[in-house]
């Protein structure tokens, strides 16, 4: 994303034909999302049950049958990617490809997967800590991201959903919304604090703390991306992130039990649509 672009006069037509482009795609995704999340705090703050007494779940079960769980969970998982193929064909141009003008492409493999790893260091170790504080001063819930039973596609569905969590938000509320904001004339940092505090939203469910550690999560990773014109390394750190959460959650389970599980059951988390995986 460039000021040069941001700087482009558009007609009054194609702002109105924008603004309803970016309505109808966060409506058929992250937009949604939000809205179910802040709909399930709202549930958690009013509850009878203390918000750190309480608990959210990613990857739940669908089916006590192996067979049309794994069908569920893939399924889930796969229509869930649609609204990310829809912004790539929105953002497509004559000349030029979706993927080159959001650099998701594999032109730069070293340095985006330096930059990726950089910046997986720089939001991991710190989310990690302020879950755990938030669990601690009791303003977040117990979040369960891994609870699937153990059958021998258990990991690599856990590897597609982190997947899917990584291309969903990195391409649309980064890729997609900065390039449309910026073609609607918005400055950096209004894009930059917006896109931010949608990340935030949609993980509301979590809990308080989590709001704000996935805002700071925005506000890096937005400015890494006006700085690199580059998605790419944004999906590599969130992938590896998600993985980490998805599959090492029974390791940190055993070690900090008292942090990490949950006081009662599970509650369901705010979806997609009705039945994709949330969103992470």
């Amino acid at each position: 994303m460039s000021d040069a672009a941001a700087a482009l006069p558009i007609s009054r037509g194609r702002r109105i034909q924008l603004r309803l482009e970016i309505v109808i795609v966060l409506g058929l995704s992250l937009g949604a999302s939000a809205v179910y999340s802040i709909v399930s705090i709202i549930a958690k703050l009013t509850s009878k049950v203390a918000l750190a007494d309480q608990s959210a779940t990613l990857n739940g079960s669908q089916s006590p049958r192996e067979w049309l769980d794994f069908t569920y969970q893939f399924l889930g998982i796969f229509f869930a990617l649609f609204p990310v193929a829809l912004v790539l064909y929105l953002l497509w141009r004559p000349g030029q490809s979706s993927f080159t003008r959001l650099g998701f492409d594999f032109t730069q493999p070293g340095t985006d997967l330096k930059r990726g790893i950089g910046l997986l260091v720089i939001i991991g170790i710190p989310g990690l800590a302020l879950y755990l504080v938030g669990r601690a001063l009791g303003f977040t819930v117990a979040v369960v991201p891994a609870p699937l039973d153990s059958f021998w596609w258990t990991i690599p569905i856990l590897i597609f959903s982190a997947l899917r969590s990584a291309l969903s938000e990195e391409l649309i509320v980064v890729g997609y919304l900065f390039t449309r904001l910026a073609e609607l004339g918005w400055s950096r940092w209004n894009i930059i604090i917006s896109s931010a505090i949608l990340r935030g939203s949609y993980h509301l469910y979590q809990g308080i703390g989590p709001f704000f550690g996935n805002v700071a999560m925005g506000i890096v990773f937005g400015w890494c991306y006006t700085r690199w014109g580059r998605t790419m390394p944004l999906v590599i750190a969130h992938w590896i992130l998600d993985i980490a959460s998805f599959v090492g959650y029974p390791l940190a389970l055993a070690w900090w039990p008292d942090l990490l599980a949950p006081s009662v059951l599970p509650t369901p988390t705010p979806t997609l649509t009705p039945s994709p995986a949330p969103t992470n």
